[in-house]
């Protein structure tokens, strides 16, 4: 079983791909993460969100959590461009609706998108270079 103490596995892709790492905080309140842990559950996200984050490119996606801290990681190919596939998520079905419904649990301002939300960090080491 996967778990953080015996590590994730990561897909093997047929073509060379990049990365994105971004973080948001949650609310620090024990019921309303307990239920945005609940809404991330398979089978409880949108399809049509589920086809969104799919058709404008991303590959692969990833959430980890650690108390009120959310760590993203997004794979896609390597002609993908953030800004331009977030603003086009921005307008395909229910992406909006479901980041409002999301909007609750995180500390992010009413209204923002995805790309407001989540925050890019920055990389400061990898051991390909050593």
């Amino acid at each position: 079983m996967e778990n953080p103490q015996s590590g994730y596995r990561t897909k093997t892709y047929q073509q060379p791909v990049k990365r994105y790492c971004q973080t948001l905080d949650l609310r620090d309140n024990a019921e309303l993460i307990a239920e945005y842990r609940r809404r991330h559950e398979s089978g409880s996200i949108w399809l049509e969100v589920m086809a969104g984050i799919r058709e404008v490119g991303i590959l692969e996606m990833e959430i980890y959590i650690l108390n009120t801290r959310l760590f993203m990681i997004v794979e896609t190919g390597l002609d993908f461009d953030w800004e331009e596939a977030m603003n086009r998520l921005s307008t395909l079905p229910r992406q909006q609706e479901w980041e409002d419904y999301m909007a609750i649990f995180q500390l992010v301002a009413p209204g923002a998108s995805s790309a407001q939300k989540w925050q890019p960090m920055e990389r400061m080491f990898h051991l390909y270079e050593y």
